[in-house]
């Protein structure tokens, strides 16, 4: 893996000969280097709305409803659960009890209570949260959804918006999201094609940011060589030793670009959180959620239009192998209290509070849910199962006004009481803060089933 930043190394790790040559013209989910990179050159059509960029925290496995944005105080014991409401910065909205720095800067987000989706399953409803149509997607048990898949929304921004030197419109911080290890199908570019899959970042909490596209045997790292020349002579000689290479189109500019990710100093330096303060790395919370929300500050600061944030990877981890996700089937009020609540609440409090001070905030949509809810009633594990009729999401900047709710739930949460909302009204209201018109989202095949959801506004 090649190593971006902060704390051990800056160099890449050895891999075979075929792995260098991957570097240059292999995939990142399909798609290489040199091709997502001639996106700069592609450009793309004009929008012209509040939000120039977009963040998407995606709470893989789904988080539950009333044990975050939605608490029911006056529900039986068996649907509200150990936790309690606690009163925020903003009179009238009440949040859960383990949540009090976001509680503290409520007037920032609003917070969506009435959405509901079309499936139960992880996958469909992971390619509905990230497409807004279940077109394509594929269930645990492996059947497939008629349909092409439709691109996911960070892919339509990428088409629209382009890509601005050194750094790619869709970039994705964590692992691929699958089920059952079978990845995802709303996850990339759909009928846009693998130009517009997203590329991709992971954090090591041991060795900093890696990309795992990007992989060099060790005598050739970027300070080995010292500049690109020398990579590109490389590239040169194995390519009069190698059928692929041979095969493969010349190398041009775009794949020179491409390899300065490797070579220079202002791409990398990016991806190296050990140039923030201390203080700040300790504020967003030392833990993988955290530091991936700070690398996503910065990649917004250099002009990614669309960064997503995968929390995390995988879902119903075992207790002993590390970060679970959301899917809390057993143990929810354990694991909210001791670990994912406290990680979620300083990182989200900390990068709103950043990104305000920074003056990026009004111009930078934020959005944080996950593909449903949890089933009100308990079940007898301590958990919540998957429950897709009614769930929440936080919405902050990019136009949208904070301190507000919008819809509501029934009295435990079941099912939406006013305003039912959907993915696709979701994707359509990101559409809209980024200034895609319906005519252009025709033209380019784009058009969402959705409607704006004005009220945020």
């Amino acid at each position: 893996m090649l190593f971006i930043g902060q704390q051990r190394q800056r160099t890449c790790q050895t891999l075979t000969r075929r792995a260098f040559l991957q570097a240059g013209g292999s995939t990142v989910l399909g798609l290489s280097l040199a091709d997502l990179l001639r996106l700069r050159a592609s450009g793309g059509a004009d929008a012209n709305g509040p939000a120039k960029s977009v963040l998407l925290l995606w709470l893989w496995g789904g988080p539950s409803q009333l044990d975050t944005w939605d608490p029911k105080p006056d529900a039986p014991l068996e649907y509200r659960g150990l936790f309690s409401p606690i009163a925020t910065r903003v009179p009238g909205i009440r949040i859960c009890e383990l949540f009090p720095q976001l509680a503290k800067t409520a007037d920032a987000f609003s917070i969506i209570r009435s959405l509901n989706t079309g499936s139960n399953d992880h996958g469909v409803a992971g390619t509905i949260g990230l497409t807004g149509s279940s077109a394509g997607g594929i269930d645990l048990g492996g059947k497939p959804i008629a349909g092409t898949p439709r691109p996911a929304t960070g892919s339509v921004i990428a088409r629209v918006r382009g890509s601005r030197p050194p750094l790619p419109p869709f970039m994705v911080v964590g692992g691929r999201l699958h089920q059952g290890k079978k990845a995802i199908a709303g996850e990339g570019g759909g009928s846009l094609g693998a130009l517009y899959d997203p590329f991709r970042l992971e954090f090591d909490a041991e060795q900093g940011f890696k990309i795992p596209a990007l992989q060099l045997e060790a005598e050739l790292t970027p300070e080995r060589l010292g500049h690109r020349q020398k990579l590109m002579h490389a590239l040169d000689n194995l390519e009069r030793q190698t059928d692929l290479l041979r095969a493969s189109r010349a190398i041009d500019e775009y794949r020179a670009q491409a390899f300065s990710l490797l070579t220079s100093p202002a791409a990398r330096v990016i991806f190296d959180l050990s140039r923030e303060s201390p203080a700040l790395l300790d504020r967003y919370g030392r833990t993988r959620f955290g530091q991936s929300c700070l690398l996503a500050r910065r990649l917004l600061e250099h002009g990614v239009p669309f960064v997503q944030v995968n929390w995390s990877d995988h879902v119903e981890a075992e207790e002993d192998s590390g970060d679970g996700g959301w899917d809390h089937h057993y143990r929810n009020f354990q694991i909210m209290q001791d670990r994912q609540a406290p990680w979620l609440d300083q990182a989200l409090a900390a990068l709103l509070a950043d990104l305000q001070e920074r003056g990026l905030l009004a111009r930078t949509l934020i959005l944080v849910m996950g593909e449903f809810g949890r089933t009100p009633k308990i079940n007898d594990k301590a958990g919540r199962e998957h429950w897709e009729k009614c769930y929440s999401a936080l919405i902050a900047g990019g136009g949208v006004r904070g301190g507000r709710i919008i819809g509501s739930s029934d009295a435990r949460a079941e099912h939406p009481h006013d305003n039912p909302l959907t993915p696709a009204d979701v994707a359509a209201t990101v559409h809209h803060c980024v200034g895609i018109t319906s005519e252009q989202a025709a033209t380019l095949g784009l058009n969402t089933s959705g409607k704006v959801i004005h009220e945020l506004f």
